[in-house]
């Protein structure tokens, strides 16, 4: 590729691999990103002393993609424990992985709200995902998370009280409509590695993917939106405003809407799934203690899921203060007032914990995310477009074309470097 000139349209995840890739094979890139930042849906802020991330908000150790693509040592990461707490009105109770959490071993064994089958089947379910790949798992016959769970025979207790809560935050469909794929990959690598935060925000992920992509020779260009990409000739017209751009190739690495925009492959998914995350502050010593679990609402879809965001990654917090954050899910949480929201966060601690006053909770900041997912119903990743779908000289780079995780959108900017470089 010694020579060759391509443009890169978005300085997300993928995009940025993709970029870094390419000109480690030679290529002269150039990344035009839109917003003021890189990172796409892997952003940071930081507001009066606060970490505050804003999309993807955790990152999983075992993904292949995150270990070849990142360097985790220098993420400086915060581990959650494995596991969850299951919390209704006046009760908390553990549920954890008895093998990597030996400490959470008997309260799990003890909670009332799982069945000593549904525990078996866990462990079954584990076995079953510990020996198939990814490639194995994507390829596989699909059905919804709901149905394959109770074609494993577990119980509608189990797949409510905790299924439903904890992988309605991963795939932000408590309904468990999602695909079983999509269930059984994070299952799997939940039970191979762990849930993390860099010390420095996810945003830090990204940060160190454009700083190795610039290391590697590439121009990253912020804050400058892309009119439109054309095929020409052999290679490609890229304008942007006023300017004109001619490449020998691109690679479209935007959300899953502006691609479509600028490309026209229809098998682009443009249906969404959206959440608002809110986040709150407390004095350091009103804050629930977890043991760095994520605390799941059994009773109420809302909010889905509190996390000790602070207790996690203390470095998220200034000193004196504990960050909390809650998940609410669904289009009508999009259109609800940050007030009513934080109320309703404060009346459901209150009501796990009837002996803690929470009255001090104050929201830092409400993150309402329209498309933080494509929707994966079951069948979808057939339909999902090859890197190659635009055209000769054009190629897509983003988790729409494998699965919506940062695994997803990781492999993407490979393949589509992989294959930029296999075609010239």
């Amino acid at each position: 590729m010694d020579g060759d000139s391509v443009v890169v349209v978005g300085a997300g995840l993928a995009g940025l691999v993709a970029a870094r890739r390419l000109a480690t094979a030679g290529a002269d890139v150039t990344v035009v990103e839109r917003g003021r930042t890189v990172g796409g849906r892997v952003r940071t802020e930081t507001r009066e002393g606060f970490t505050l991330d804003r999309g993807f908000q955790v990152l999983f150790t075992a993904y292949p993609a995150v270990r070849l693509e990142l360097d985790l040592d220098a993420l400086d990461l915060r581990f959650f424990r494995p596991g969850a707490v299951i919390a209704r009105p006046g009760s908390r109770s553990v549920l954890s992985d008895p093998f990597r959490d030996v400490r959470a071993a008997g309260a799990s064994l003890r909670n009332g709200e799982v069945t000593l089958s549904d525990k078996l089947r866990t462990l079954l379910l584990r076995q079953h995902v510990g020996t198939r790949t990814e490639s194995e798992i994507f390829r596989s016959a699909d059905q919804s998370i709901r149905s394959s769970l109770r074609e494993w025979g577990f119980t509608d207790d189990y797949i409510e009280h905790f299924v439903a809560p904890f992988y309605g935050g991963i795939t932000l469909d408590r309904s468990l409509s999602t695909s079983k794929r999509v269930f059984e990959y994070t299952f799997k690598a939940l039970s191979e590695g762990r849930i993390a935060l860099p010390a420095r925000g996810m945003g830090a992920i990204a940060e160190q993917l454009a700083d190795r992509a610039r290391d590697a020779g590439v121009a990253i260009r912020l804050g400058e939106r892309v009119a439109s990409v054309d095929e020409d000739g052999d290679g490609v017209t890229v304008k942007k405003d006023g300017e004109t751009i001619t490449a020998d190739a691109a690679v479209v690495a935007t959300d899953p809407k502006e691609a479509y925009r600028l490309t026209g492959v229809d098998s682009i998914p443009r249906e969404a799934r959206g959440c608002v995350t809110q986040y709150y502050r407390l004095p350091d010593g009103s804050a629930p203690r977890t043991r760095r679990k994520i605390l799941l609402n059994a009773a109420d879809p809302s909010p889905n899921t509190v996390v000790p965001v602070s207790e996690v990654a203390p470095e998220y917090a200034p000193d004196g203060s504990a960050l909390l954050n809650a998940t609410f899910l669904g289009e009508s949480a999009l259109d609800r007032d940050a007030s009513a929201l934080a109320e309703e966060t404060r009346l459901t601690l209150e009501a796990w914990y009837p002996e803690r006053d929470f009255s001090a909770l104050e929201p830092v900041r409400t993150h309402r995310i329209e498309f933080a997912q494509f929707a994966q119903p079951p069948g979808v990743h057939e339909t999902l477009p090859d890197v190659r779908e635009p055209g000769r000289s054009t190629y897509l780079a983003g988790d729409y074309t494998a699965w919506s995780s940062i695994q997803g959108a990781l492999r993407s900017g490979r393949e589509a470097a992989r294959a930029v470089e296999r075609d010239r």
